[in-house]
């Protein structure tokens, strides 16, 4: 049985389910669903939130997983990337004050920064030579 895992719910699942029903793959999946069985296959999709997914194909638990590289980028663990899907892309985007008197990146320095990315802005900024505090926030 190959277990593939997917976003729950979200932009990333719908694009997913439509590539696994380009390929002949389907399975009833119920709003509270964990796992959902493929129709005429042996594969079974394991409904995840999308930061889960790179840790469930680390340890095992997927046997593939279907995110964004933001995602694996930022648990930072050990996972084969076999082939860019074509969607889901993203980017890194700070944000300041329209009053701000902005010149480019230095404005930053000693500054608060809230991001759902730490790991991937932390590298960023060091990257950068910029030193900003950095509050996670979620949801």
């Amino acid at each position: 049985m190959l277990r593939i895992a997917i976003q729950a719910k979200g932009r990333l699942n719908e694009k997913t389910m439509a590539l696994l029903a380009d390929a002949g793959i389907s399975a009833s999946v119920g709003s509270r669903s964990l796992i959902a069985h493929a129709k005429g296959f042996p594969v079974d999709l394991l409904l995840l939130r999308d930061d889960d997914i790179p840790q469930a194909v680390a340890m095992g638990t997927a046997d593939l997983g279907i995110v964004g590289l933001n995602e694996v980028e930022e648990k930072g663990v050990d996972v084969h990337r076999i082939i860019p899907l074509g969607f889901g892309g993203c980017r890194l985007s700070l944000a300041v004050p329209r009053e701000a008197d902005y010149k480019g990146l230095e404005w930053f320095n000693g500054c608060r920064i809230a991001t759902s990315y730490p790991a991937i802005l932390s590298r960023f900024l060091k990257e950068k030579e910029i030193s900003a505090e950095i509050h996670t926030i979620t949801g």
